[in-house]
């Protein structure tokens, strides 16, 4: 048997379908809208009950907690040299804990950048180098080309439904 090829009208055969099509991918994204618009009341709804059951659980954690770092802190000897005492339920203790903080200032921050290189810590300063698509565009066809990346231009479809015109017609 042969092949046969199937050929497939346009659905849209005049600037009227056109127009029908945009009215209906409007009213599609209004009914999305309103859909979204619930969920999200659902969801808000749901996590204002959540945080308000589980409000005391969270108070009574903090507040243990704060007894726990307490006594053991005013019975720190009785760890001895382990520092960590397990119970039956969990362990407490301290754990030795090490930060550095940078300053905020940008001339001290570049001081120590400075420092760090004169001392040939590179490995500690991170450099990020990326190439700006929007900046490279600047300069035209033939420079993009000649630094190795490709100019391409091409017409793109878009459209735009207007909601609000349906919505006032609602």
């Amino acid at each position: 048997m042969a092949r046969k090829r199937v050929i497939e009208a346009p659905a849209l055969k005049n600037w009227e379908d056109v127009d029908g099509a945009l009215k209906e991918i409007a009213e599609a994204q209004l009914a999305i809208g309103d859909i979204e618009a619930e969920l999200n009341r659902q969801i808000n709804g749901a996590k204002a009950v959540a945080a308000r059951e589980s409000k005391p659980h969270h108070d009574r954690i903090a507040k243990l907690e704060r007894d726990l770092k307490d006594f053991v802190e005013e019975h720190r000897s009785d760890l001895g040299k382990s520092k960590t005492r397990t119970l039956n339920f969990g362990e407490v203790g301290f754990r030795l804990s090490t930060s550095v903080s940078i300053p905020k200032a940008k001339e001290k921050v570049a001081e120590i950048i400075r420092r760090l290189k004169a001392r040939q810590m590179t490995d500690c300063i991170i450099v990020e180098e990326k190439i700006s698509k929007d900046a490279l565009k600047k300069y035209g066809e033939d420079t993009v080309n000649a630094v190795g990346a490709t100019w391409k231009q091409k017409d793109a479809f878009g459209y735009e439904a207007y909601s609000e015109k349906l919505e006032r017609t609602l």
